[in-house]
């Protein structure tokens, strides 16, 4: 139980420490900001910042701390070290970069603003590239919660009609003004997943779950090495390139920079706490790992069901079913801002107005076809396999254009390039060795593990040869239109 109250202070203390350094070096000031420059109605609308934290962590926060915490407790107490340093240095620096960059770029999308740094071609590929990846959110966000509302109603309501009811909501919440429909019900909901995460939390702790304490001999479970596997499956919960897409959405709505660090920075750590809570579940609730493994393998429980497990054991029927609100809040209340953050991508890149109706729904109405086609027949594991890499790629990129930024301003790049080699050793090591990837083709770690750190070493040289050599303080690339 020490090392999981320390954990959560560590965090804490985080913010309030490693935020500033942060915040201090970006430097944010009293400029307009696009939510009144380009004021629309629909996508650009001031909003309070206090429901604009809510809406940011409720857009970041979906089944990645939750599903992807307790998938990650497979590797033991050690994940308690990835969501802690991983969210403080990594996954809250990359959500603070890609929110403040998207308000000095008129609020744009994570392609457009990934193009601007590292040329026409990244920002083509970023294009395809964030909205495929949003699809594949919106959809496992909208079967996750589905199968989850099917465990709580009657047997004729099941994963099917849920997943109809809530691509409803989402074809709602993507064609609707922000204020309308997401800026009126997030509160409601951020109620909800706080009232889950404290109760589950503090379900462990009174109820005397053995919460076990890192040492040398429990990190994880022997055979069961957490290169790279642990950093891609806990996803959300530490890092993730999901997040650089939704951090544009208010970035349109924020008033003032200076409430940057606790919207976009605070909000990644306040997930960090989150997963903290569910691998903690994870961790102890089923005694050990191969418990925990007994559950998740099981077809018919799976991370649904040891969610629901879990929340009916540790809160009891009332407060299980109030904690699983939560719980489904988190992956519904991102799955509708994926699909609005396509509708945004796809309008940038093709440069249509939004501001009025008939253009919205021609791009909305495809968007969520997508997501019904796609959910009704493809299996969540596959579609969540896929997610995982693609999401901590998406994250090393943006890292990588955040550093060009900083390099630029002549501002001390480190806070994101140490993080971007990192996530670009743990995607190139996972793409290599990953059975739905390379590893199809027999790859092991003998070649994956080496092979991946020099990836990441050509990237890091990349980027600090093009610095080092550009003395009129920009890097040669062809201008992003």
């Amino acid at each position: 139980m020490v090392t999981f109250l320390m954990c959560i202070g560590l965090l804490i203390i985080g913010y309030l420490t490693y935020g500033k350094v942060v915040e201090k070096v970006f430097s944010p000031d009293d400029r307009t900001t696009p939510a009144y420059s380009l004021q629309d109605g629909v996508d650009y609308v001031p909003m309070n910042d206090k429901k604009i934290f809510l809406i940011q962590l409720l857009n970041i926060a979906g089944l990645g701390p939750i599903t992807g915490a307790l998938m990650g407790a497979l590797w033991g107490p050690v994940v308690y070290f990835w969501i802690v340093l991983g969210s403080i240095f990594a996954g809250a620096v990359h959500d603070y970069m890609t929110g403040m960059l998207s308000m000095r770029n008129k609020g744009g999308s994570v392609s457009e603003i990934v193009g601007k740094y590292l040329g026409m071609t990244m920002k083509q590929v970023m294009r395809v590239f964030s909205v495929l990846l949003l699809l594949m959110v919106g959809t496992v966000f909208a079967v996750g919660p589905s199968s989850l509302l099917a465990m709580l109603t009657p047997e004729t309501l099941d994963k099917n009609f849920w997943l109809i009811i809530v691509l409803i909501y989402y074809f709602l919440a993507t064609l609707l003004p922000i204020d309308k429909l997401i800026g009126k019900i997030y509160p409601f909901f951020g109620i909800c997943l706080i009232i889950m995460a404290i109760g589950v939390g503090a379900g462990l702790i009174f109820e005397g779950y053995p919460l076990p304490e890192i040492s040398i001999t429990n990190m994880h479970p022997e055979g069961k090495p957490i290169w790279p596997f642990m950093f891609i499956t806990v996803a959300c919960g530490a890092i993730s390139g999901f997040h650089a897409t939704q951090s544009p959405l208010m970035a349109r709505c924020l008033t003032t920079e200076k409430k940057g660090r606790q919207i976009f920075y605070g909000a990644m750590i306040a997930e960090g706490v989150i997963a903290l809570v569910w691998a903690a579940a994870g961790v102890s609730f089923y005694e050990d790992t191969g418990g925990l493994a007994a559950v998740l393998n099981n077809p018919n429980m799976g991370p649904n069901g040891a969610v629901y497990q879990i929340c009916m054991e540790l809160l009891g029927p009332v407060g299980g079913v109030l904690a699983m609100i939560g719980v489904i809040a988190c992956p519904i209340t991102s799955g509708d801002t994926a699909f609005r953050s396509a509708r945004l991508t796809i309008a940038d890149w093709a440069k249509i107005d939004q501001g009025k109706i008939k253009p919205r729904l021609m791009l909305t109405i495809p968007i969520l076809a997508f997501g019904a086609v796609v959910g009704g027949f493809v299996d969540y594991s596959i579609i969540w396999r896929y997610f995982s890499w693609s999401n901590q790629t998406l994250a090393m990129i943006v890292l990588w254009a955040a550093s060009v930024y900083l390099w630029q301003e002549k501002k001390p790049y480190i806070i994101t390039v140490v993080p971007a080699t990192f996530m670009s050793a743990v995607s190139a090591t996972y793409f290599l060795m990953a059975p739905e990837c390379l590893g199809a083709f027999g790859i092991t770690s003998t070649v994956a593990y080496p092979l991946g750190a020099i990836i990441a070493v050509i990237f890091l040289a990349l980027f600090l040869k093009a610095t080092a050599f550009k003395k009129d303080n920009t890097i040669s690339v062809k201008p992003a239109s």
